[in-house]
């Protein structure tokens, strides 16, 4: 019976970049999946763990070719799970990597405030939103005594 490694081999050819791309079996996420030992294992980390040695703990593999089939280990980097995600090209990575509000208004530190869930949010659409809200419902910054009465419908 041959060994993993030769069975490994035979899964992969060159590709552009310089990439190795590995040609077994792929998961619908894109990754190349390779059974070891009747285990099911990720082809890209298997690779990097041959060539370059154990993953540190807490990190991740980030593809910087940027081919999830490549297993190539000069192109595979331990990284965090949040470095990984920022240097891709999802929903967060995008929203990162703004620099203004959906209405043009920029995110610096005195224009931005984070929310518990992580997301920034502009200040000046905010406090626009807030008087809008305040304008519809009749509500006014005045003191109690300046106050018209509201007219009863």
């Amino acid at each position: 019976m041959r060994d993993w490694t030769d069975r490994f081999l035979d899964k992969i050819r060159d590709a552009e970049g310089g990439c190795w791309e590995w040609t077994g079996h792929v998961k619908p996420n894109g990754y190349g999946q390779v059974r070891i030992n009747r285990r099911p294992l990720h082809a890209h980390r298997v690779a990097y763990e041959a060539l370059r040695g154990p993953i540190p703990d807490g990190l991740v593999i980030d593809h910087l070719c940027r081919n999830r089939r490549c297993v190539n280990p000069d192109h595979l980097e331990p990284v965090t799970h949040r470095t990984n995600i920022l240097r891709g090209a999802g929903p967060a990575a995008r929203n990162a990597r703004r620099t203004h509000c959906v209405r043009g208004h920029w995110f610096d530190a005195a224009n931005t405030y984070v929310a518990p869930s992580g997301a920034r949010n502009c200040r000046t659409c905010r406090a626009d939103r807030k008087r809008t809200r305040r304008d519809r419902q009749g509500v006014t910054n005045a003191p109690a005594c300046q106050r018209r009465p509201v007219a009863a419908a």
